[in-house]
């Protein structure tokens, strides 16, 4: 058994889908395929059902995964402490990011931490909140950055920056007229498309709904899709409202593509996760500090408008 055949197991495990688990370790369908088929045939086991082009974890495929999680993660513990015996001039970190921070927050900080370390390796692998923090927890990532809420005792949520939730639609739809907007419109006058359960995003606007007392029964969601670029792409398009993160709202809305509502939704912080027990290394705890000072320099900014 090798740790690239564990990595290759768990990354098409986690997916239950060859080609996405293939890819995600930079290998073709077949050579993930051969890796899994050699672990199972060494050991006498099968770890997935091959159902026609599908693929499912068996009983003792999903016993297994835990356990290969572990492994990895020690693994990659033990690689840290030997990178860091060099310092920062090389090594590697894992970084997992939700959508709405890995698509407008965090690019400008990876990239100062890029030229200031060239010689670290970054990895980024892009979820929803619930993702991240499942990483996080089972040691797949050191750091963690979401945008919505989440209770996993095993963790540390570090609040970093805040970020604001606008309801927005088509030019076209009844919320472009500028009127402030009532609970009976929220429920009664549109449909909704919004990000899928899991995501920060969702979370957080359902949140916001529930300080009015509206329940989640209470709207019509038509559509639910996985990403911030499909939800706006719909609503451009057609009748329904959306909730969304200024920053993703923003230049659509100066362009006069969308509409922004009138109604002010709770500000949320994107928020560091890390693990409360597992060692943090050098380049981790950097990526912090640049994080904390860009969030620095955001509110400075803000606080000049």
């Amino acid at each position: 058994m090798t740790f690239e055949q564990l990595a290759i197991f768990v990354a098409v495990a986690e997916r239950e889908h060859l080609t996405r688990g293939a890819e995600a370790v930079g290998l073709t369908p077949s050579a993930a395929s051969s890796a899994i088929r050699n672990l199972e045939g060494f050991y006498g086991v099968e770890l997935f059902h091959r159902v026609g082009r599908r693929i499912e974890l068996t009983a003792i495929g999903r016993e297994f995964l835990g356990e290969a999680r572990a492994t990895l993660a020690r693994a990659k513990s033990a690689e840290l402490m030997l990178s860091e015996m060099s310092g920062l001039a090389r090594g590697e970190i894992c970084v997992f990011a939700s959508q709405t921070i890995a698509g407008y927050w965090l690019p400008p900080i990876l990239l100062k931490f890029k030229r200031l370390y060239p010689g670290v390796e970054l990895k980024l692998t892009i979820g929803n909140t619930r993702m991240v923090a499942d990483a996080i927890r089972d040691g797949l990532g050191e750091v963690g950055f979401i945008e919505g809420l989440i209770d996993e005792p095993a963790l540390s949520v570090l609040p970093i920056v805040a970020d604001r939730l606008v309801v927005v639609a088509s030019p076209v739809h009844p919320f472009a007229d500028g009127r402030a907007i009532g609970r009976n419109d929220i429920t009664s006058v549109t449909s909704w498309v919004l990000r899928e359960k899991g995501s920060g995003t969702r979370s957080a606007f359902e949140e916001a709904l529930s300080g009015m007392g509206i329940g989640v029964n209470d709207i019509s969601v038509v559509l639910e899709l996985p990403s911030n670029e499909a939800v706006v792409s719909a609503v451009r398009s057609g009748d329904c409202a959306t909730a969304v993160s200024g920053m993703v709202a923003a230049p659509f809305l100066r362009q006069g593509l969308l509409v922004r509502a009138g109604i002010e939704l709770p500000a949320r912080n994107f928020a560091i996760l890390r693990h409360k027990e597992r060692h943090r290394g050098r380049a981790a705890e950097e990526l912090e500090r640049i994080s904390r000072a860009a969030a620095d320099e955001h509110k400075v900014g803000l606080m000049g408008l």
